[in-house]
């Protein structure tokens, strides 16, 4: 079996490389390009869960909740052999390898916000559907509204299933971070699909606290007013 594994390992390495260098369109446009890196199933979401640090190859998958174990190892192979991503160990006593994102990598945020604002414009968008933590997170960085977060100074914290985050709000908009989210001022603790609810369906705080979804802790006025600083642009797409 160890044979296997071994003699199996060029033939994936040589299989990356392909995928890496195969061509989709004879186009020398950098959206062209773009798709040929990027533009595989899964690709763009994979990127999108890295944005907030390095994640173990289970963590991926359990955050995107449809891909393969197979599928995820040729994603991961060949944005690696890009230069999107790398693999690294972590020291003991965590000895795990996990995957993060290259500086190359993390500048893709903005083009990933850019696609995510005009999409959102479609009556196709769909607000209850599932989305991971890193997700939710994302769509603030990229919603957030300039003009409503200059009322706020304030760090919030939130729990979301296993994963802790911190953001802080000011006039610039919104800095988010893996961090305990106990240094917060306020602290939502529940799930992404039930915090997207309230921030992007308009759902009452107090109705997830009563379905004993969502647990509220700190500062209630700011947690009030965290949830207005990301309206929805007018749909314009066709249904």
């Amino acid at each position: 079996m160890e044979l296997e594994k071994i003699t199996d390992m060029p033939k994936a390495t040589e299989n990356a490389s392909k995928r890496a260098e195969k061509r989709w369109y004879d186009d020398a446009c950098g959206t062209a390009l773009a798709m040929e890196l990027v533009g595989e199933r899964w690709s763009l979401l994979i990127v999108r869960e890295l944005m907030f640090g390095p994640r173990r190859f289970g963590e991926l998958k359990k955050a995107l909740g449809g891909i393969s174990a197979n599928v995820l190892t040729q994603r991961l192979e060949g944005m690696e052999e890009a230069g999107i991503l790398t693999r690294q160990k972590l020291p003991p006593p965590a000895s795990v390898q996990v995957y993060g994102l290259t500086q190359w990598g993390y500048a893709s945020e903005r083009a990933i916000q850019e696609l995510g604002r005009w999409a959102v414009q479609s009556h196709r968008h769909d607000t209850t559907l599932p989305l991971s933590a890193a997700s939710l997170m994302l769509s603030f960085r990229t919603m957030i509204d300039r003009s409503r977060s200059g009322t706020v100074n304030a760090m919030i914290g939130f729990r979301l299933g296993d994963e802790d985050f911190v953001a802080l709000v000011d006039a610039e908009g919104i800095a988010i971070r893996r961090a305990d989210r106990r240094e917060a001022a306020t602290v939502f603790a529940s799930d992404p699909v039930t915090m997207a609810s309230i921030v992007y369906g308009g759902r009452p705080i107090a109705d997830a606290e009563g379905a004993g979804s969502l647990s509220l802790s700190g500062d209630r006025a700011l947690a009030e007013t965290f949830v207005t600083l990301f309206p929805l642009p007018p749909k314009t797409g066709s249904a």
